[in-house]
């Protein structure tokens, strides 16, 4: 019997001890990367972060190179009418120089006809003009004659002070259509000088958006890089959920094989012990005591078991049901009664390479905080007897795992 029991015992030290160790290898694997894709997430949302303001910058750069681009059209049309006003003054001070030119010349020869006349009559002695006014036929024709002398002279003073009003005309209008010309040629330069600087300010404005966009695109690289790792690292997660899975069904059968086998030595021993009826009692009284000790009844613990099996169901499945939660709990509690687990729920729950959270941290975080209400209520059911299955181990479920599926997760 003791060689027999050693021999057990053996067994299932070298399982829990073998098992284990292929499991937790691949479960800080599974840390490693889940850690690795937290790790990429933030370094993704940053780079996002700095794409967003890059496209707000290369956004504004676009508003301002569009906001310059409608002022230079309103200049370039500006200086189109102000060019053709120009042109307009230019043809009329044109005509207004040609029109003083030939003015000018009317005056000239004007000028030099009256010059003439005023030399005939007053070079004329007065011998011969008071012979022309006394050879006068009646006082009628003296007074015609004399009205006439009277009239050529009149006619030319009138004729020279009209062609000097004109030439002061025609001067004041150079003058007014010189200034006009000098008053829209600056205008004429000064847009030409607003439309140089808003081509600068569009040529600047275009380069910054150019190195913006480049960098804009850099960072959206980076993104879509960032995404493709994490992508490659999600398929790697699941290839190692995968192996994590049939780890433990080859664990889960090695146990279910182990537990067969005891309860036929047990039903051996009990064969070979029923003609001592001291050993039988004895027997049964440790068959007994094994099954009082792995039946799924309320555990007597402290205050400290609820709180870490509240918190650990809080980071497992504090976003599923209650029904889900309750099967997280049953899944410890299954382990705490299972001979080849710990028998304690901080046991199991701290045991290497099964819970991921407890590995990352988050399960501190919880702890400290202290886990929700119905995550406490959850763990208190549970505690007190309310198991509501019989597996070992639950997964994410993603249709590769045979089980009973809960919400989002999968237990066998």
């Amino acid at each position: 019997m003791k060689k027999i029991f050693l021999k057990n015992l053996a067994v299932i030290l070298v399982l829990c001890s073998l098992f284990p160790m292929e499991t937790d290898a691949t479960q800080k694997k599974i840390d490693q990367v889940q850690e690795g894709i937290e790790d990429l997430k933030n370094q993704k949302k940053k780079a996002q972060q700095q794409a967003d303001t890059l496209s707000e910058e290369a956004g504004g750069l676009e508003g301002d190179l569009a906001e310059f681009n409608d002022k230079l059209a309103g200049v370039t049309a500006e200086l189109n009418e102000t060019e053709q006003q120009l042109a307009v003054t230019r043809q009329n001070l044109k005509d207004t120089r040609k029109a003083l030119k030939n003015a000018r010349q009317r005056e000239n020869k004007q000028y030099k006809a009256m010059k003439k006349r005023i030399r005939f009559l007053y070079e004329m002695d007065r011998e011969s003009m008071l012979e022309v006014l006394l050879g006068a036929k009646s006082f009628a024709d003296f007074l015609n004659k004399a009205e006439y002398f009277s009239s050529i002279h009149q006619y030319d003073r009138n004729m020279l002070e009209e062609y000097r009003d004109t030439k002061e005309e025609i001067a004041g209008k150079k003058r007014e259509l010189d200034k006009h010309e000098d008053a829209l040629a600056g205008l004429l330069e000064q847009q030409e000088s607003k439309k140089q600087e808003i081509n600068a300010l569009i040529n600047d404005t275009s380069k910054h958006l150019a190195a913006a966009k480049k960098q804009l695109a850099n960072a959206q690289a980076n993104v879509a890089g960032y995404e493709k790792k994490i992508e490659q690292q999600i398929a790697y997660e699941a290839e190692l959920e995968a192996q994590k899975a049939k780890e433990d069904a080859k664990r889960m059968e090695e146990i279910r094989r182990q537990e067969e086998e005891n309860r036929k030595r047990q039903l051996q021993n009990q064969n070979q012990s029923q003609n001592s009826g001291q050993t039988q009692n004895q027997n049964q009284n440790q068959n007994q005591s094994q099954n009082e000790n792995r039946k799924p009844a309320a555990v007597k613990g402290d205050a400290s078991d609820a709180t870490l099996l509240a918190a650990l169901i809080q980071c497992e499945a504090g976003g599923e049901s209650y029904e889900g939660k309750l099967a997280v709990g049953s899944v410890v509690m299954n382990r705490v009664y299972s001979s080849h687990f710990p028998n304690t729920v901080a046991g199991v729950i701290y045991q290497g390479g099964q819970f991921s959270p407890v590995a990352s941290g988050r399960f501190a975080s919880v702890l400290a905080s202290g886990a929700n209400a119905s995550c406490v209520q959850a763990a208190q059911e549970v505690l007190g007897g309310n198991i509501t299955n019989s597996c070992l181990y639950f997964r994410r479920n993603d249709g590769s795992i045979p089980g009973t599926v809960i919400g989002n997760h999968v237990f066998y």
